[in-house]
């Protein structure tokens, strides 16, 4: 049944949040959105905090669903291989901070064109096999929720966690971590929303692999009783 699936979404979503805030508001400080490495970093970071700590690991269970997609519903492996690969890209993107600063500086910017790469020419090698599948999936709940995870982390929050706009707002007032605050919580609901459409994908694509076998499954029941004795007989 697919309710419970959506109640067990809404509830995990909830207690994350809620644990989330109410750590802050116990500890202030506690989600460390604000942390100064060095007295030359003029900007801090955020990748210590709890929150973005959570982002890798939605990734890491995204692509390794699209990976199980791949494996074991062929008809699909066309979706799921790019989806893995973006799955990558942003994980790379997400560890910048300590790409840059434990090993070489801007190597995630070269590291993201390997996955990037792969991702545009397979989709280009495979474009005819890949509307096949999509006509398969479509239309489909699984697509919808990484839709809408998509406009929020490419487009909602590129806006509203822009710096200038929060300048704006708060004038003399403006920190940057009431910035932050907002852009990292907003990032996290977009990957929650990833995260559900990616298993709701995996519930479709698997529901497709094991429908496909039948017909033929069916077609060798009736070649059986076609060559069974009794048949013969008659």
């Amino acid at each position: 049944m697919v309710w419970p699936r959506y109640i067990a979404y809404f509830a995990g979503i909830a207690i994350v949040t809620w644990a989330l805030t109410q750590l802050e508001v116990a500890f202030p400080g506690s989600l460390k959105l604000h942390v100064v490495i060095n007295p030359s970093d003029r900007f801090g970071t955020s990748e210590f905090s709890p929150v973005e700590i959570i982002q890798p690991i939605i990734i890491a269970v995204c692509g390794a669903l699209m990976l199980w997609v791949a494996n074991y519903c062929p008809s699909q492996r066309p979706i799921a291989i790019p989806f893995g690969g973006l799955a990558l890209v942003f994980m790379i993107r997400e560890l910048d901070y300590f790409l840059d600063r434990f090993l070489i500086d801007n190597l995630w910017q070269v590291l993201i064109g390997f996955p990037a790469a792969f991702v545009i020419v397979y989709v280009y090698r495979v474009r005819r096999r890949l509307r096949i599948a999509w006509a398969r999936i479509w239309p489909s709940p699984g697509m919808a929720l990484l839709f809408a995870g998509a406009a929020i982390l490419f487009a909602f929050v590129q806006f509203v966690g822009h710096e200038p706009l929060w300048i704006s707002l708060l004038g003399d007032n403006y920190q940057r971590i009431a910035k932050l605050a907002a852009e990292e919580f907003i990032e996290l609901i977009g990957y929650f929303l990833w995260l559900i459409g990616t298993i709701e994908y995996t519930y479709e694509a698997r529901a497709i692999a094991y429908k496909e076998p039948q017909p033929l499954a069916q077609r060798l029941r009736e070649q059986r009783r076609r060559l069974s004795p009794g048949k013969k007989k008659r």
